[in-house]
């Protein structure tokens, strides 16, 4: 951690060896800044040199530890100054662009000069006196490191690796028999995912300390693996992946002697003539390396044994498996162990040496320690070596209390193979990874979220701004593969996985790399808070608000505090009203700052001028704020400000005016503030690094921005939502947005209301030719259109959008016909509802061609060159408000016969069709139908009534069937296969409001 920071403050301060024009003929001041900067540059060189080593000898020596904390502190000290100095250089140029541009006198010119002039170098002489108290401080660590004779980066001395050896003692074993069973299945079953390779590499991949050599050492031993394999051999890798030393060790237990030889080539010739025509199992323990041609040559020479050989590796990185050459089917990704499986091995030695009296009397509180293990084999075995010698029930409650780092074996035992996974980590890796010490234990994280956190902290610097997202990416997944992180479903229904935890062992070892700078407050009016003075210094900060008091009056004690994470999930924020001011006046060194408002209605209703002196702020979250009105003009002086959340802050009116001085802002949250912002002001077309915009409101005012202004927002990405699109008489300032260039935009919501959703006037106005200007990118994957006012919808772009996915069409009243959606080759889910006039949904709807209809089936050359309409549709649903006239879907003619139409269709949603006369054949034979729900449609629902019904027969098969709110058939089997049991539109809340409007 300390050689990342130290590399950034260099990186820094090497862009700013150029003393500012503006103050060269100040000669005293120039040279003060110029020899302050050199002689830090010198000092910081000359340490990182030895940052390596001083990084691994942390884990066991009190005292480097307290010297990297010191070098950290003053780094950080500069990383703020320097921070300071180019923030007032780029408002200094902001201001001078926009008078420049306003055209002011000359003499109010000269004097503004003047003013900024004064201002400019009171500020340098502040530096300068700050980076002369700063190498004040690097004199004395600079001293003291050579105290400690620390290894220059070509010798570091590397953690203690553990060798592994084959042999295990199955009593200590506890749980994993179905692990073992599948394992060895995948070795000894000839018909194993091998995926015709001629010698499967089965990888066992988990976190350190899960169990994987454990596993790997059951399956190596197992009765059948014996019986299987002519030779099996095991090979403790660890680092580095040393392979004259593996190709020795495989050689010689084949001779069972050692080998004399020395060449690679000599020696990998004889492994070959020893495998030759023998089933082998290799086992590879402990594999670290990512470098693939290492590995190469000793498994070309392997590759000469008989078919069933496998090799079967360990390691806690998915990238290695897949260098490896470990296929998906072949990744065993190993999970914790169950409580009473840990009880269980907790128990063997916690209560060994007991009496059946003595075990019963401290089961609870072991039963409750077991449970803080986690599931983690190792931690299981650490903690029941501990108690083993805690005699009273005092003791082992002592234990249950404490945290895991308190104890001297966890730190000696359990936290070394977590370093191990840490010091192998790129210094980029290990800042973004120490981080997460932030956040409250067993915290659910989301990867875009977490991103931006990194990106406030300057910790995915070093490429072009514009991919600093895509860079945080690919640290996230570097992060997964090697296990820090693991997958969190919340809800089962959602195949997608966006949301991760940490394991709290991990979370635990963080705690202790972050000890000094990273700090937990918990406002309990109960409890008197015991701080220890060394985090006074503290600059990761989170405050778990469990009572309703304003706030933790300790926090303002942490003045250097760089992020800080205000809980409100248990209170909401209006306590906070009276002691923003403060906070915003005196931890100024903020980057990150959460004030996200919990579930609750209640919520601060403004934020105070102050916020304007937090001038290093780059993450500002405000979510769920509810009562939040407006935000202050000092706001656009957070030139660095890089995500501003302002997600359901739904009583908000109006964005500050000079929103376009936040030249740096890439996030603008603001969904769900649709129906009370009123407008957009000008100059958001001058945030050109804008990536998310969630919502633009439109409006007849000129005053206010206009569809236009997102001409130059080229790097707009996911969501869009453009409201107010009713007021839009110039078609041209549609042709002006150029959303077809924004080719991030995924998501695109069309909303033809004006403001607060009145419809005066809306009849006279063409929305068809405005639809066609506002043509998308052709990588759009959702697209929903709502109060569209033209009969039909043709505009020429829709059809060409080959990867969308999902169609809402909501409340387009006049809307006579449908378009050929069937054309779309991508859709899977599709909602149209609201109100329409839609009479007939006829077989224009399904997209197929005049002369497709009319080709007979004898011409078809095969069943796939069939015609397929809504060739990927799962999902449909009409749901209106009392649709009188539709009355037919047309079903199709005896020559039309041939098209296929909806064949993955998995679930159906008719409602409010009172004249809708039946469904379609197409519709009723479809075997893939897994569920139909008909509501307020009483011809429908007559028709399909169970056993009576004229349709009955058609649909029995469907496994579930809901007839106006009563589920009349049920498959429990076949539904919980197909898992979603209603379907709803991804933006159903754009309905329920919009409508609510009008």
């Amino acid at each position: 951690m300390a050689k990342s920071i130290v590399s950034a403050v260099l990186e820094k301060l090497s862009s700013l060896l150029m003393i500012p024009g503006e103050i060269k003929h100040n000669f005293e001041l120039a040279l003060a800044l110029e020899e302050g900067m050199g002689k830090v540059i010198a000092h910081f060189q000359d340490i990182q040199s030895v940052l390596q080593d001083a990084e691994s000898k942390q884990v066991k020596d009190a005292n480097v530890r307290n010297w990297l904390k010191k070098l950290k502190d003053v780094a950080y000290d500069v990383d703020d100054v320097l921070d300071e100095w180019n923030s007032e250089k780029l408002k200094s140029q902001i201001e001078k662009e926009q008078k420049e541009a306003r055209n002011f006198p000359l003499l109010k010119k000269m004097r503004n000069s003047i003013s900024s002039f004064t201002f400019q170098t009171i500020l340098y002489y502040k530096i300068a006196s700050k980076l002369n108290g700063v190498n004040e401080q690097l004199d004395s660590i600079a001293t003291e490191k050579d105290r400690y004779k620390f290894g220059l980066e070509k010798v570091v001395e590397e953690p203690r690796r553990l060798i592994t050896a084959s042999f295990i003692d199955d009593e200590e074993v506890y749980g994993r028999c179905q692990e073992t069973e599948i394992l060895v299945n995948m070795l000894v079953a000839e018909n194993s995912s091998g995926g015709g390779l001629k010698l499967p590499v089965i990888s066992i991949m988990g976190m350190g300390g899960i169990g994987k050599t454990t596993l790997a050492q059951l399956v190596y031993n197992h009765s059948d693996v014996e019986c299987h394999f002519d030779k099996r051999i095991w090979i403790c890798v660890s680092d580095p992946f040393n392979e004259i030393r593996i190709a020795k060790e495989i050689l010689e237990a084949f001779k069972g002697e050692s080998s004399n030889l020395v060449g690679k080539d000599d020696i990998l010739q004889e492994i070959r003539s020893h495998v030759s025509g023998k089933k082998v199992l290799l086992v590879l323990d402990d594999v670290w390396s990512e470098d693939a041609t290492r590995w190469e040559q000793l498994k070309t020479s392997l590759k000469h044994c008989s078919p069933g050989s496998r090799i079967l590796i360990t390691t806690r990185n998915e990238k290695v498996a897949i260098i490896m050459g470990t296929t998906s089917p072949n990744l065993f990704l190993l999970n914790t162990l169950s409580l009473e499986e840990c009880r269980s091995l907790l128990s063997r030695r916690a209560y060994y040496g007991r009496t059946r009296e003595e075990s019963e009397n401290l089961d609870d509180i072991g039963w409750k320690i077991a449970e803080k293990c986690q599931g983690l084999p190792l931690a299981a075995k650490i903690l029941g070596g501990l108690l083993r010698f805690k005699r009273t029930r005092e003791q082992w409650q002592n234990v249950l209390d404490s945290e895991m780092w308190d104890f001297e074996e966890a730190e000696q035992d359990l936290f070394p193979p977590l370093f191990l996974s840490y010091y192998e980590l790129p210094s980029a890796l290990k800042q973004c990874i120490s981080y997460c010490a932030v956040f409250p234990k067993g915290m659910i994280l989301r990867k875009d979220e977490l991103i931006k956190l990194w990106m406030a902290q300057d910790y995915l610097k070093g490429v072009r701004c514009e991919e600093m997202e895509i860079v945080g990416e690919e640290y996230f997944d570097e992060l997964h593969m090697r296990s820090f992180f693991q997958d969190f479903r919340g809800d089962e229904l959602d195949s997608d996985i966006i949301k991760y935890k940490m394991h709290d062992l991990i979370h635990d070892f963080l705690l202790v790399l972050m000890k000094t700078e990273c700090v937990m407050l918990v406002n309990h009016d109960s409890e008197e808070l015991k701080l220890d003075l060394s985090c006074e210094r503290a600059r990761y900060g989170t405050l778990i608000r469990k009572e309703a008091a304003p706030t933790e009056p300790n926090i303002f004690r942490f003045r250097k505090l760089r992020s800080l994470l205000i809980d409100s999930s248990y209170h909401d924020t209006s306590s906070l009203r009276l002691y923003l001011p403060r906070l915003f006046d005196q931890l100024t060194c903020l980057r990150t700052l959460n004030l996200s408002n919990g579930l609750f209605r209640n919520s601060i209703e403004e934020l105070p001028d102050e916020i304007g002196k937090l001038v290093h702020l780059r993450y500002l979250n405000l979510k769920n704020n509810k009562k939040l009105k407006e935000l202050p003009e000092s706001l656009c002086g957070l030139c660095n400000l890089q995500t501003l959340n302002l997600k359901w802050c739904d009583s908000l009116k109006e964005l500050p005016c000079g929103i376009g001085k936040i030249i740096n802002l890439r996030h603008l949250e603001n969904d769900q503030t649709n129906l009370s912002l009123m407008a957009i002001p000008k100059g958001i077309g001058r945030l050109t690094n804008l990536q998310t915009l969630s919502l633009f409101v439109v409006t007849s005012n000129s005053d206010t921005s206009s569809l236009g202004d997102l001409q130059n927002l080229i790097h707009l990405r996911g969501l869009l939502k453009i409201s107010g699109l009713g007021a839009v008489c110039d078609v041209t300032e549609a042709e002006k947005a150029e959303l077809e260039n924004k080719k991030g935009l995924r998501t695109l919501i069309l909303d033809f209301t004006i403001s607060k959703g009145l419809m005066s006037n809306r009849w006279q106005r063409d929305d068809g030719r405005l639809l066609e200007a506002l043509r998308p990118p052709p990588y759009l994957e959702e697209l929903e259109i709502w109060w569209y006012s033209s009969p039909t919808i043709s505009a020429n772009w829709m059809m060409g959008l080959t990867k969308l996915s999902h169609v809402s069409l909501g409340y387009c009243l006049h809307l006579k016909s449908l378009p050929p959606l069937g054309k779309l080759p991508s859709l899977e889910s599709l909602y149209i509802g609201g109100r329409s006039r839609v009479e007939k949904v006829s077989v224009e709807f399904l997209g197929v061609e005049r002369e497709e209809i009319l080709a007979p089936s004898s011409s078809l050359e095969s069943p796939s060159s069939s015609v397929i309409a809504f060739p990927s549709l799962k999902h449909f649903e009409f749901e209106f408000f009392d649709l009188e006239e539709w009355e037919d879907w047309v079903p199709l003619t005896s020559r039309e016969e041939h098209i296929s139409i909806m064949p993955r269709l998995c679930s159906l949603t008719i409602n409010s069709c009172p004249k809708l006369k039946a469904l379609p054949c197409y519709v009723l034979h479809n075997t893939c139908l897994k569920q139909l729900n008909i509501s307020q449609s009483p011809i429908l629902s007559e028709r399909c009534r169970k056993e009576t019904g004229e349709d009955w027969l058609k649909i029995s098969h469907i496994p579930s069937i809901m007839i106006d709110s009563v589920r009349i058939q049920v498959n429990c089997s076949s539904v919980e296969e197909f898992g979603v049991l209603q379907f709803q539109p991804l933006h159903s809340s754009s309905l329920s409001s919009n409508f609510s409007q009008n």
